[in-house]
C-alpha cells in the first residue's frame, strides 16, 4: 500500500536484549495501515551481536537511528523506542533536531525509559538493581545476560521461548552514560507513553509516573505485560496509529 499522506515514517527501536526481530508481528499490519516502516538493530544486539565490545556507548546506539534515517532519506520520523530504546530515540530526536536532517513528527515510549537532561538508563532503577546489574555486567565481559521473558514480560509458552532462543547479552556501556538535550524542543514534541501494566515491570515505574506528571503527554494503555509488540501486537498497532501526527508544513 502506498504510504498515507497523514502517516511519517515510523522507525522502531527494540529494547535490551532485542532486534529488528523484535517487531515482525507488527510491521505488516503497520504498512498495511499506510505506514512506511523501518525496524534498527542496535550494534551488538540481534544480528549484529557479533559486534558486540565493551567501547559501546549510548551514542553508538542514538547513531544507530540517526544513521537509518539519513540513509532512508527520511524527512518525517515517528520514533518509536521500546524499554531501554526509549533513551534512545530521545538522544536521536536531538542529533536530527541539531543536525536539521529530518523532521522529528513525534515520540512514542512502549513501556520506555523516559529520561531527564543528564539521565542514564540507570537513573530510574533503585540502588539494588544498578548494583546488581553493574556486578553481572562485569562478570559477563561488559555485557548484560537476558532477563527471562516469563519474569519480565509476562510471557508464556512459544511466545516466551521465541524470546529465549533470540534475546542476546546486551552492551553495558549505555548503562550509566548521561545523554544530555535541550528539554525544551523535547517537550514541544508530540510526545505518547504506552503503558503495558500487566504485569508491570518494575525498573519502568520512574517513567510511568514521570510520563503520567508532566504536561503534554498522549497516554495510552494496553493489558499486556512488557513486551506487547510479541504479546499484543494488534493493540500496539491501534496505539501506534493513535499517535501519528499529520505532516506540518
Amino acid at each position: 500500500m502506498t504510504p498515507s499522506p497523514h502517516a511519517p515514517s515510523i522507525v522502531l527501536v527494540h529494547g535490551a536484549w532485542g532486534g529488528a526481530w523484535i517487531w515482525r508481528r507488527v510491521l505488516g499490519p503497520l504498512r498495511a495501515a499506510g505506514a512506511e516502516v523501518h525496524a534498527v538493530t542496535l550494534t551488538g544486539d540481534g544480528e549484529r551481536a557479533h559486534l558486540r565490545h565493551p567501547g559501546i556507548t549510548l551514542a553508538t546506539h542514538v547513531q544507530d537511528v540517526v544513521a537509518l534515517v539519513e540513509a532512508e532519506e527520511l524527512a518525517d520520523v515517528l520514533l518509536v523506542g521500546h524499554s531501554y530504546g526509549g533513551i534512545v530515540i530521545t538522544g536521536a530526536a536531538e542529533a536530527l533536531r541539531v543536525s536539521g536532517r529530518a523532521r522529528v513528527a513525534g515520540l512514542v515510549y512502549v513501556d520506555a525509559v523516559v529520561p531527564a537532561p543528564g539521565e542514564c538508563w540507570s537513573s530510574g532503577h533503585d540502588p539494588a538493581t544498578q548494583a546488581a546489574r553493574r556486578a553481572t555486567a562485569a562478570a559477563q565481559d561488559h555485557a548484560l545476560p537476558p532477563a527471562d521473558p516469563a519474569t519480565a514480560c509476562g510471557l508464556a509458552g512459544e511466545d516466551a521461548a521465541w524470546l529465549r532462543r533470540r534475546q542476546v547479552p546486551h552492551p553495558f556501556g549505555p548503562y550509566d552514560d548521561p545523554l544530555h538535550f535541550d528539554a525544551r524542543a523535547w517537550a514541544a514534541l508530540p510526545r505518547t507513553f504506552i503503558d503495558c501494566p500487566n504485569p508491570a515491570l518494575p525498573t519502568i515505574d520512574a517513567s510511568r509516573r514521570r510520563a503520567r506528571s508532566q504536561p503534554g503527554w498522549h497516554w495510552a494503555t494496553i493489558d499486556t505485560g512488557h513486551c506487547p509488540m510479541v504479546s499484543k501486537p494488534d493493540a500496539l498497532v491501534d496505539a501506534l496509529r493513535g499517535a501519528w501526527r499529520p505532516a506540518q508544513p
